[in-house]
């Protein structure tokens, strides 16, 4: 039988190791060992919380970077005036189908030195019931005098501005605008008076897109494709963004200029929760 422990030294070449230096070893030995293991650990402990995307999902910047981005849900621009549910990071993420379709619209409108400028893409669940839950609130009038100046808020739902179930959770429904192809999102300064999404061009918020006679997510008449009040600028401008969309795939909502929801969807009825994240979280 083997004694539970047998003090001897180990030799090296010639000459044998000390008891000491050998205590010494064996225990840096053991700390090595030991910093291998939280190494493995926190590896996998990374992988492990490593949030993935669904199957059939994407990042949008990831198939075509070229798009320009503006999620305003992520932040304070928006009609309730805070980030929203669900928006962990400024990023599109859409069906693969919906992000080609838009990657191939864009391919041909980089051609006019003209860039699609997306302002919102997949919509979380949570995300909706966060806008139910903000309308039930008379007191908090969010954003009024900017995106809904002449709508009383307790219509929004019932003239289709706001849904109980919106298609942006199906992943490829896409709020969007043009802009030059070189445009940059323009800074929002929450201490700046509010400008109504109706007024003049140079009077509203400039978010870097061309004239499309009114803001994004204007809850107003003006925002319908056909309104009799537009200048002839505006007009063709989104006549140009209606014809490269549906030319694309996609499906243009009246009462909003700046929604299309792709025409072949593949997840139609369905409805997702996850959080839009940053990539590589």
């Amino acid at each position: 039988m083997t004694p539970p422990f047998v003090k001897r030294s180990v030799p090296i070449g010639r000459k044998p190791l000390s008891g000491a230096l050998l205590a010494v070893l064996r225990k840096a030995t053991r700390w090595r060992a030991l910093g291998l293991i939280v190494a493995s650990g926190a590896l996998c402990f990374s992988s492990a919380s490593r949030a993935e995307l669904p199957d059939g999902f994407v990042y949008l910047s990831d198939i075509d970077p070229s798009i320009i981005q503006d999620i305003r849900y992520y932040g304070a621009h928006n009609f309730v005036g805070r980030r929203i549910d669900g928006y962990d990071a400024p990023e599109c993420v859409l069906t693969r189908e919906a992000a080609l379709a838009l990657s191939r619209v864009q391919a041909l409108l980089r051609k006019e030195n003209v860039s699609l400028i997306v302002w919102d893409c997949y919509r979380p669940a949570r995300a909706v019931a966060d806008f139910m839950r903000w309308s039930k609130n008379p007191a908090d009038r969010g954003m009024k005098a900017e995106f809904f100046p002449n709508t009383a808020k307790n219509a929004l739902f019932a003239r289709g501005y706001i849904s109980a179930r919106s298609a942006h959770s199906r992943g490829s429904a896409v709020d969007l605008g043009l802009a030059p192809k070189a445009a940059s999102p323009a800074a929002f300064d929450p201490a700046a008076p509010l400008a109504a999404c109706t007024a003049p061009e140079k009077e509203r918020f400039h978010d870097g897109a061309l004239d499309m006679g009114t803001g994004f997510d204007c809850f107003d008449a003006r925002a319908t494709i056909a309104n009799a009040a537009l200048t002839g600028e505006a007009q063709k401008n989104r006549m140009r963004l209606r014809r490269a969309m549906i030319g694309g795939g996609f499906k243009p909502y009246d009462k909003e200029w700046w929604h299309f929801e792709l025409e072949n969807e593949p997840f139609g009825g369905k409805s997702f929760d996850f959080p839009v994240e940053p990539k590589g979280h």
